[in-house]
């Protein structure tokens, strides 16, 4: 595989884009928005320099990577060459099968189509497809650049071949991947947004506030990050998304999302995105302050 297309030019997609343009991949990125894409472009260069900051790389390479990263507007452009496309579009079922519509429609018969999804089912995808063996999970972890694990998801049909090829992909990328089946949430978000529901219960039902529920986690469970901030920093709108899927899903009471989060996400405090979660960002600022909301 030499060239490499992703869908979204999100948080999500400009991370995937970024690491397979250093690892020397041709890339074209998409989205419906010249200013999104202009936007990402802009965060991987960024990316870079804290890079090169740190002394992982060189400026050499950030020149040549970026280099490797054309944007399209249009989806049939963007995928019409490529080897594999992986879509980083938003947590939301009908607009992903709307896109793998699309781009079954304009890929090459022997381009693999992987998702970028943290929850959504493999086989649904696949099944809205002509290839549906050709169909896979390709699940990034936040923020791509530095996190190792790639979740690799199984569909029904998904080929053998097909899952060695993204299994050694994967390894190109410096990533570690990790093979799983598809069931809801498949293993990273099964676990881990039960958690974060119950931490959000927590301090629903007046145990502790934000402060001490994170602090617990972090000194006393090894957590690098407290569930609540966490929560933040991947979107109180998307955990709300993926806890509705395992809900669904499973049709167990346990993965309901909390009705503080449900009327969060309704009040539009989703976390960092918005500036406001369990805590309040202030731009530039690199203190936590539990928001208003919470704070005693």
């Amino acid at each position: 595989m030499k060239k490499i297309a992703v869908i979204g030019a999100g948080t999500m997609g400009n991370g995937i884009a970024h690491v397979f343009a250093q690892s020397g991949f041709a890339v074209s990125l998409v989205d419906v928005s010249q200013a999104q894409l202009d936007k990402a472009l802009q965060t991987v260069s960024k990316n870079f320099d804290r890079q090169i900051a740190k002394g992982s790389i060189g400026a050499e390479v950030k020149e040549t990577a970026l280099k490797n990263i054309a944007t399209h507007t249009s989806l049939e452009s963007g995928v019409s060459d490529a080897d594999l496309v992986v879509e980083a579009a938003t947590e939301n079922t009908d607009l992903k099968l709307k896109i793998f519509q699309q781009i079954d429609e304009y890929a090459p018969a022997n381009c693999i189509l992987a998702s970028n999804t943290s929850s959504i089912s493999i086989t649904k995808i696949a099944a809205i497809t002509k290839r549906p063996e050709k169909v896979i999970g390709m699940h990034f972890m936040n923020p791509v650049p530095v996190m190792k694990l790639v979740e690799i998801i199984n569909g029904y049909a998904t080929s053998k071949e097909v899952t060695a090829a993204i299994v050694d992909l994967s390894v190109q990328l410096g990533k570690v991947p990790c093979v799983v089946n598809d069931y809801p949430g498949f293993v990273a978000n099964r676990i881990l947004m039960p958690m974060i529901n119950e931490a959000i219960y927590t301090l629903f039902e007046g145990v502790a506030g934000v402060n001490e529920i994170d602090t617990v986690m972090k000194l006393g469970m090894a957590h690098p990050m407290g569930p609540l901030q966490l929560a933040d920093f991947i979107g109180l709108d998307v955990c709300m998304s993926i806890l509705q899927v395992l809900h669904e899903g499973f049709g167990n009471p346990k993965y309901a999302p909390c009705p503080l989060l449900v009327n969060m996400v309704t009040a539009k405090k989703l976390g960092v995105k918005s500036g406001e979660g369990f805590y309040s960002y202030q731009q530039g600022s690199k203190d936590l302050v539990v928001s208003r909301a919470f704070a005693k």
